[in-house]
């Protein structure tokens, strides 16, 4: 199993939040042994010189080979965390989105790379304002309602 640990700096971050049916795309996080600690929507960093915007669209096209469209107002998280006793920070911009090419099964998992195999789910908004499981970042499960209201 790859260990990661967050960088000693701040990261600015991009995730998408397609909704279908009332359920949310979301990636395991596990820890270093393995065990489910949360989930969180898929993106990615932003780079040097890139819009967030571009980011989003750049994260999913690599991730799942899928095109997307914004489809409602970013918002912004500051996350502070720690993951395996390391302290990470991060900048994180979420916003609404629509997978515009690829149908996904929302019984499914979806497996993906992100430099190492990757699964996300579809879970339903209703356990992850409950915490079932951990939404990341924190925050982001309390405005989920909020955030992809139309």
């Amino acid at each position: 199993m790859t260990t990661w640990r967050p960088p000693r700096s701040i990261r600015v971050k991009v995730l998408g939040l397609p909704l279908v049916e009332g359920r949310l795309l979301a990636a395991e996080v596990r820890d270093d042994a393995g065990g489910l600690r949360g989930v969180r929507p898929l993106g990615g960093s932003v780079e040097f010189g890139e819009t967030r915007e571009a980011a989003l669209l750049r994260e999913f096209a690599e991730e799942l080979d899928a095109r997307v469209a914004l489809i409602g107002p970013w918002r912004v998280f500051e996350n502070l965390f720690v993951h395996e006793g390391a302290s990470g920070h991060e900048i994180v911009f979420c916003a609404p989105i629509r997978i515009l090419d690829r149908r996904f099964d929302t019984a499914e998992p979806v497996r993906f790379m992100d430099g190492v195999p990757c699964v996300a789910r579809w879970f339903a908004t209703s356990a992850l304002r409950r915490g079932d499981p951990p939404l990341f970042p924190a925050g982001l499960a309390a405005e989920l309602d909020s955030i992809l209201s139309p």
